[in-house]
């Protein structure tokens, strides 16, 4: 079965090292499109050095000339196109070219929460859990038939460094396994039900802004949430954007008479700040010089 690859980010790299493992069962993948660079993707990798080592064919996606990427994947005709971290819908050129369609991927539980930073917004809202799911792609973002969906569940330690590792640690073996279906002839592809269809909307920075009349656990997870790969959340102090990487909870019970944004203590960890109602929060990883005790963020 002859393979196209669409990406260039992390998820990209696992199944492009994926799918060359799989060779000694049939399993040609016969060229790859990705970008020389991205200033859009936090995880973006540079695809085309192993594609040069396995003599794979590869072109880099130029978005004023999108149709050269289409004739390109015409010259091999793959029998199926998977597409792994792309930032923007594929027309219907690329959608009919291969006879078994195109494989997308997106790290949510499908149908709830189509769109945009599913990671992120997983970890911002607080979920518990989330999943891999692999589809069909259609006209529309996120909405074709499932070809294969695993739950993962979400730690209350987890951070979008480590909830991406395993999202891509059970997307690894799920390509391994729906490959070797599509290969065999067995493959089934689900519907959604968009009765229960949920989207999330493109993050701006203003959603990564903190603000500190936040609880204490909203901020905890809004940092976790934009953490490596991610920007960081960041919070403004005397004209200044900061940025913040690690947090922790207080278990302590503060005076709710205090201002939120108020720094209630500081030591060799971190810093202490008031947070709404009762809480308060440690910021673990930010640069704050020259502050003390009762100043205001």
């Amino acid at each position: 079965m002859k393979i196209g690859l669409i990406g260039c980010v992390q998820s990209s790299q696992m199944a492009l090292n994926t799918l060359i493992g799989m060779k000694s069962i049939g399993v040609d993948l016969v060229a790859v499109i990705t970008k020389k660079e991205s200033t859009f993707n936090a995880d973006y990798v540079e695809l085309a050095p192993i594609c040069k080592e396995y003599d794979i064919p590869v072109h880099f996606e130029d978005v004023q000339h999108k149709d050269r990427s289409v004739e390109f994947m015409k010259v091999y005709e793959p029998d199926i196109i998977f597409c792994f971290g792309w930032s923007y819908l594929l027309n219907d050129d690329f959608l009919t070219l291969p006879k078994l369609g195109v494989i997308g991927f997106h790290p949510a539980k499908l149908p709830k929460n189509r769109g945009r930073h599913p990671i992120i917004w997983t970890l911002a809202l607080g979920l518990k859990e989330t999943a891999s799911t692999f589809f069909q792609m259609d006209k529309g973002a996120d909405t074709g038939p499932i070809l294969s969906q695993v739950d993962i569940d979400i730690d209350y330690t987890d951070d979008a460094n480590t909830l991406y590792k395993k999202i891509i640690s059970t997307a690894q073996q799920q390509i391994v396994y729906f490959t070797e279906q599509l290969l065999k002839g067995t493959a089934e592809f689900k519907p959604q039900d968009n009765s229960k269809a949920t989207s999330w909307r493109k993050r701006s920075r203003e959603d990564g802004l903190i603000d500190w009349r936040m609880s204490a656990e909203n901020i905890y997870n809004l940092i976790r949430a934009l953490t490596t790969p991610y920007p960081g959340a960041e919070f403004k102090y005397k004209e200044n954007y900061l940025q913040v990487w690690k947090s922790r909870v207080s278990s302590e019970i503060f005076p709710d008479n205090i201002e939120p944004g108020y720094i209630l203590a500081i030591d060799c960890i971190g810093v202490l700040v008031k947070c709404a109602g009762h809480s308060a929060v440690w910021l673990l990883d930010v640069k704050l010089d020259k502050l003390k005790v009762g100043d205001y963020l």
